[in-house]
Formats: C-alpha cells, structure tokens, sequence
C-alpha cells in the first residue's frame, strides 16, 4: 500500500517537472474544466433528448474528450520557446484572412449566422473568428514589439497595427458583430498599452462610435415605428432577405431594440429564461448540481447562457466564485506581462489574457441582462467546441511565456546565490590569510 502510494506520489511529481510556467494558471484551467464537466452535463439534459434520446452520457464524454484535448495542446504549446510564435504569426495571420472571407460568402449557415465552416473528414465546424482572433493578437504583439521606436509616428507606428485589426474586424463583423466588437476593443486596449498615441486611438473609437450610434438609432426608429403601427392596427412584419450577411443587420437590430425597450414590451424569451434560472439560485447554495429547472426551456444553456445555469445550480456564491477565477487568471497574466523582459512575449501574454477575460465578462453580463444578447461562449466552461480548442491554444501560449520568466527569475536568483557563495568564500580566504 505504501509503495503504491509513492508510485502515485512520484507520478504526481514527474508530470509537475514537466509543466512548467505559472501553476496559478493552471490550477485555475483545471478548476474551470472541472466545472464544466458538471455544468455541461447538467445542461445538455434538454438537447440529450432532442438530438440522442435522452442519452446525456454522449455529451459528457463528448465534453470529457475536448477537456483532454484542450490539456494536451496547452502542455505541448506551452513546452515551445515562445519567440517561435513571433516567427509564425505572420503566416497564421495570412492564412486567417483567406479563412474569415471564405466563411463570409461560403460558410456553413447556422442560427442565421455564417460564422462556420465545416471540416471535410471529422464532419466538425470550426468558427474560423476563433483562430483569427489567435492570429490578430499574435501579429500585432510582433508589430507593437517591433514598432516601439517609432510607436507615436502615425504612418510608421499605428498605421502597421491598426490596419490588421481593422481588416480582421472588418471581416468579422457581418457575421458575428458582437465577436467583432470585442476583439476591436482588446485590440485597442493593447494598443493604448503598447503606447500608441492617445490621439489615434481616440480617431478609431470616434470612427467606431458612428455605425454603433446608426444602429442604436435603427432600433429606435424602428420600434417607434411598431408602437405608431400597433396604436393605428395596422401591424405588418417585414421578413429580411438576401445573403445572410444582409439578414444578420435585422437581427442585431431587433436585438437592441429587445434591450433597449425590455421594460416597455414583452421580454425576449432567452431572457426570460435567463432570469427566470438566476431567479431559482439562492445567494448561498442554489439548487445544487444537476438539480436546474430551466435547463429544459433555456436555450443554449449548455452554450451562452451556462452561467445562468451555474447560479441557478450553485447559488450567487457559485457565480461569484467563477468570476473569482477569471480574475486571478488575468493578475497572473499581468504579472507575467510585467516581469517579462522582451516586448513580444510581454504583449502577447496580455493581448491573449485580455481576449479571454473581455469574452467572459461579455457573456456573464449577457446572462444578467447588463447587454445585448450576443453569441459569446464562456471560455473553458461552455461545452467543447472549436472556440474551446482556441481557447486552450491561447492558454498554452500564454504559459509558454510565463515558462521563460520562470527560467530567467531562476537564472536570475541562481546568480545571487553564486555571487553570495563567492563573496563568502572570498572572506574566508582573507580571514584565513590574516
């Protein structure tokens, strides 16, 4: 018994040698795929039945294999020398920009979206704004790394890193206006961080601000335009046609309008829903695992809306405590950023970190009704899928940095310890001379 207990033992510490990098981050990896192994098998109950005859099992082995997946390609990423990364990144982003116009005009069209496309031999879709999104942070912490002499100059400087974000937002948004935005606004976030002039990045927000303002002003107008309609009875619903990239301005339209107005008209039913399961969770310990009522009539629970169904499950305290590990996630990544001492490594680690936590606390609002329902997954949580994958990639990357601040700390404090050790042994030469 006791030899199998240091076989276990050995074991355990064999395979933390081998994981370098910040082991904060890694507990907090291991602690939200444990949580979304309970929180996905708990919510898939309704889609189970849908799609396999109530066989839930499928799902949660299902999600059990892209968690296994998800860890090896982090433990094999983040084992390579992260200025690798800074010579690829110019060729993934030219592959990305080829990918992201492929999908707008020939994706796979789901939900009304074409944001897909779909992978001859395993018959899986891959959301190909997932891997731009990886490509972008990548090519631009090279650009601002590369730029910082010149960094304020707008010509030598911004134009080199914003003309990037601008083409990969350009390209995502008429499928995806939500991933666009966020991925607009991380860049921007590196880029005030990466020194750009506050000029310029006030010129891009005040350009940006402008389709955002027409958009709002649409919801309105359209909605003005029900109520006078309704007020006369003459009601008459108008169905958007053409290419999906044209349907998709209706849907964004509608769905500001629902959150604008929600107060004034019926609420939208994923909303409802969504209320209705954070409504069942009591401040301390919800209803408990596996015991949520919405999971039936919410949809994509098991998706965007699953930190409804953690609360609803886990209480306010369970949601709290996911909120909790997003942000140690992201002060490690700081820390990382800060003690980093080359500028690429330093910028990636944070434009990835930023990508990752901007995505979660975009979906936590969208399931406490504080924005717009979007279509934004909460990372390393909702079930398995590409963007999980990317998001498992971007992870690994991250640690490949925090690898080389570990071994340069350690190199580091190596060299006080030998510098101490000859300074002792010089004095004890002099005291043993005299």
């Amino acid at each position: 018994m006791i030899n199998e207990f240091l076989d276990i033992e050995n074991t355990f510490k064999g395979l933390t040698n081998k994981t370098k990098g910040d082991r904060y981050i890694w507990a907090s990896v291991a602690l939200l795929a444990l949580i979304s192994v309970l929180v996905v098998y708990s919510a898939t109950g309704s889609l189970a039945y849908k799609m396999n005859h109530g066989n839930t099992e499928v799902y949660l082995f299902k999600q059990i294999v892209f968690i296994i997946i998800g860890l090896v390609a982090i433990y094999f990423l983040h084992r390579v020398n992260y200025a690798f990364y800074s010579r690829i990144a110019v060729i993934l982003y030219a592959i990305s920009i080829p990918l992201l116009f492929y999908t707008l005009f020939f994706g796979a069209e789901i939900n009304d979206g074409s944001r897909w496309i779909k992978l001859p031999i395993i018959n899986m879709t891959l959301q190909t704004s997932d891997f731009a999104k990886l490509a972008l942070f990548m090519f631009v912490s090279r650009q601002l790394s590369r730029k910082q002499k010149v960094i304020k100059d707008f010509k030598k400087g911004f134009l080199p890193v914003f003309i990037p974000v601008a083409l990969t937002c350009l390209l995502i948004f008429p499928a995806n206006l939500s991933n666009g935005l966020l991925t607009g606004a991380t860049a921007l976030l590196l880029m005030f961080i990466g020194r750009i002039s506050i000029k310029h990045i006030a010129l891009v927000i005040l350009a940006a601000m402008i389709p955002i303002l027409l958009l709002i002003g649409s919801a309105a107008m359209h909605h003005n335009s029900n109520v006078n309609d309704a007020d006369s009875g003459n009601i008459e619903t108008v169905e958007s046609s053409g290419h999906s990239i044209f349907k998709r301005f209706s849907t964004w339209r509608s769905r500001v309008e629902n959150f604008m107005y929600n107060d004034k008209k019926e609420v939208p039913y994923q909303v409802q829903q969504s209320k209705i399961a954070i409504a069942n969770g009591s401040i301390l310990y919800g209803l408990g695992p596996g015991n949520s009522r919405q999971r039936n009539y919410l949809p994509q629970a098991y998706n965007d809306f699953i930190f409804s169904i953690i609360i609803e499950e886990y209480g306010l305290i369970g949601g709290v405590f996911i909120i909790f590990i997003y942000l140690v996630f992201l002060f490690r990544c700081i820390r990382i950023f800060r003690k980093c001492p080359f500028a690429f490594g330093a910028f990636l680690a944070l434009g990835l970190s930023f990508t990752l936590i901007i995505q979660a606390l975009a979906n936590m609002a969208v399931n406490v009704n504080i924005m717009p329902v979007t279509g934004v997954t909460l990372p390393l949580i909702s079930m398995g899928g590409s963007s999980f994958l990317f998001t498992c990639a971007a992870i690994g990357i991250i640690l490949s940095v925090a690898c080389n601040v570990e071994k340069m700390e350690g190199e580091s404090q190596r060299k006080i310890v030998e510098g101490i050790e000859k300074e002792k042994k010089a004095s004890t030469l002099t005291t043993a001379t005299n």
